[in-house]
Formats: C-alpha cells, structure tokens, sequence
C-alpha cells in the first residue's frame, strides 16, 4: 500500500465541504511563496491552472492536493495534514476560498517514521 503524503482534520473537511457546496469541485495548491506565503490555497477547479511543475501530493475530501516542486523538496520527507482555524481578521488577505468564510487552511506537518520513509524509499524505486 502506498504511503499517504496528505491527510485533512475532520474540522478542515466540514470547511471544504461547505466551499464544495457553493463553488462546486475545488482543487487546493501549496505554493513556494509570493503574495500568498506557504499556506494552503483553496480555488474552484475551473478558476485555478495548476502549474506544470507542481506535484500532486493526493486527495482530501475529494479535491486534489498539489504543491510548488520546491515546496515538495522541503516536504519530501513530511506527512502533511491540513487543518483549518477561525482567522476573522484575514478577511481580504488571501486568495483561498475560506477566506470570506472567517477560516484560514494551515499545514501541520509531521516527519515520517523509520518505517514510513523505508516504504516511500520502496515505492520511490519502483517508479
């Protein structure tokens, strides 16, 4: 079984599904900076072109996960779990969807454990 890079907490999920309820499918994107830092970033899929160079991470909550190649390199070595906060105060300050709702996406990360980097070590060498 492949190792999971990208997980959501139930509270990020509950967020996303009501943006899914009124923009419909959505595609999320973890930049290597710029105007929009390193947070995650929520778009509806028809309003965001993924570049070419970013990696797909997985899915949460049914919405591909991709992430700036460099950003992947700092990460490489991470499990990632996307959570939400209440951030009343950023209204205006970002391009993600939540934004408007009074919630900000941010990335926990974890390293992986011996075992975890041994399988990814595996599936890496078989691509």
């Amino acid at each position: 079984m492949a190792i999971q890079r990208v997980d959501v907490t139930k509270e990020a999920c509950d967020v996303i599904k009501k943006l899914q309820e009124e923009h419909g499918e959505l595609v999320f994107n973890q930049s290597g900076g710029c105007c929009d830092g390193t947070a995650p970033m929520c778009y509806a899929k028809d309003d965001f072109y993924v570049p070419s160079r970013n990696v797909k991470l997985g899915e949460i909550c049914g919405c591909e996960f991709f992430i700036d190649k460099d950003q992947f390199e700092y990460f490489r070595h991470s499990f990632i779990t996307i959570d939400v906060r209440e951030e009343k105060s950023a209204f205006g300050n970002s391009f993600s969807l939540e934004i408007d709702m009074g919630y900000q996406f941010i990335t926990k990360s974890r390293i992986f454990t011996d075992e975890e980097y041994e399988q990814l070590k595996k599936e890496e060498e078989g691509n």
